[in-house]
């Protein structure tokens, strides 16, 4: 028996066969559609947004979320505390006003990760949905949620969203493919299988330390999984980098491992000068009536300020009432080289095979580094992470995703 979830379209509206198939009967179904009515994308999203979670609350023993775009995740964190400062960087209220649960303290972390690539996004939490993130998740553009499961009153507010529209998925969180599962896809005709991935990211991948400086803090341990696990499920070629249990930069798809880099050092960059005071005096310079979305572009807009063109400066000063002092490049260096004291991870999906990776995430304030090694350049990259004084470890594991 085939027990058969109908989806509202494939990829795009003018493919209209889309399903889900499950070998079994529908009481049998791990998955259940609570709301709204989902598309072949959001499954997508969904469910390789269950997967990171599991994985991050299996690695780290703590709640954890992911804002999921195109089948990558704009960001992923586990539960830990929020500062004012990050949440008046990220439009969320300060932690003195509102209650925020662990499972609502880690989808803020996660969306905020670079909240341009969230607008949109596909929600995964590890935890039962609560009133505490349901409110959170209210005000935000969002095309759904898959979570093992929904309080009443957060049932309530999240299926009134997108006039009843959003979509929420519901997935035991006991379920996992068998051992030994063959995964398929058909490509120009063809059908491809491969196993299943099951590999565990744990404190085992960080054994082999190859460095001078041989110390990782139980705090950069936590992010290099979180930074690891969100690799897994993220489109290769892929680096992420991580600092107090959430991704912070995720540099992803790209046919160069120095490209994905740039990105994920970039964004990483751009979300540390978020809570510099330029950037939070900038908060109270904008007019009346600019709606949240615009904010935060404008945000983004302004961290970028020395990069942006006559056209993009005019439309940034639009919406605020005088000019913004803007953050010099020496500041910017500065302040990234200082956030979060030394306490930037970063993690490839593969070897890294040349040193350009340590010297860009250097700039950023990286110390601690996680790939898998392999490279016939091994101890090139290793000397320049010496040199850059960081901690390094060969996990022996990639983690290629297409």
């Amino acid at each position: 028996m085939t027990h058969v979830i109908p989806l509202k379209y494939g990829c795009n509206p003018n493919q209209p066969h889309a399903r889900v198939l499950f070998d079994g009967p529908a009481e049998a179904c791990p998955l259940k559609v609570v709301n709204g009515s989902p598309s072949f994308i959001n499954l997508l999203d969904g469910l390789r947004g269950w997967e990171l979670v599991r994985d991050l609350k299996a690695a780290t023993g703590q709640p954890a979320a992911a804002s999921f775009k195109h089948v990558s995740p704009a960001g992923a964190a586990v539960a830990g505390p929020l500062t004012d400062a990050f949440c008046a960087a990220n439009f969320y209220p300060a932690p003195g006003e509102y209650a925020y649960s662990p499972i609502a303290a880690a989808y803020a972390k996660a969306r905020s990760s670079d909240r341009g690539a969230s607008f949109g996004d596909f929600i995964a939490v590890s935890e039962t949905v609560d009133a505490s993130l349901a409110n959170l998740i209210k005000p935000e553009v969002s095309d759904g949620i898959i979570a093992p499961g929904y309080e009443p009153e957060a049932l309530a507010i999240l299926a009134a969203k997108k006039a009843g529209k959003y979509v929420m998925l519901q997935i035991d969180p006991a379920y996992a493919p068998a051992p030994g599962s063959v995964e398929s896809r058909t490509c120009f005709g063809l059908t491809l299988e491969q196993t299943f991935n099951s590999a565990v990211i744990d404190q085992s991948l960080l054994k082999n330390v190859v460095t001078t400086k041989r110390d990782l803090p139980a705090s950069a341990v936590q992010s290099l999984l979180v930074a690891t696990a969100t690799l897994k499920h993220t489109q290769s070629n892929s680096i992420c980098v991580a600092m107090h249990g959430q991704a912070i930069g995720v540099g992803a798809g790209q046919q160069s491992r120095i490209a994905c880099t740039r990105l994920a050092c970039d964004k990483a960059d751009r979300f540390m000068l978020k809570q510099h005071p330029k950037a939070l005096a900038l908060i109270g310079l904008f007019k009346q009536g600019v709606g949240r979305p615009d904010k935060v572009n404008a945000v983004d807009q302004f961290v970028r300020y020395h990069e942006l063109d006559a056209i993009e400066l005019e439309g940034l000063h639009a919406l605020l009432v005088k000019k913004p002092e803007p953050i010099t490049a020496e500041e910017a260096k500065q302040w990234c080289a200082n956030f979060g004291n030394g306490q930037l991870t970063l993690s490839s999906d593969a070897f890294i095979p040349f040193r350009d990776n340590l010297d860009r995430a250097a700039r950023s304030g990286v110390r601690y580094v996680l790939h898998a090694g392999g490279s016939a350049r091994d101890d090139l990259v290793t000397d320049a992470a010496n040199e850059h004084g960081m901690v390094m470890a060969l996990s022996g594991l990639r983690l290629f995703l297409h």
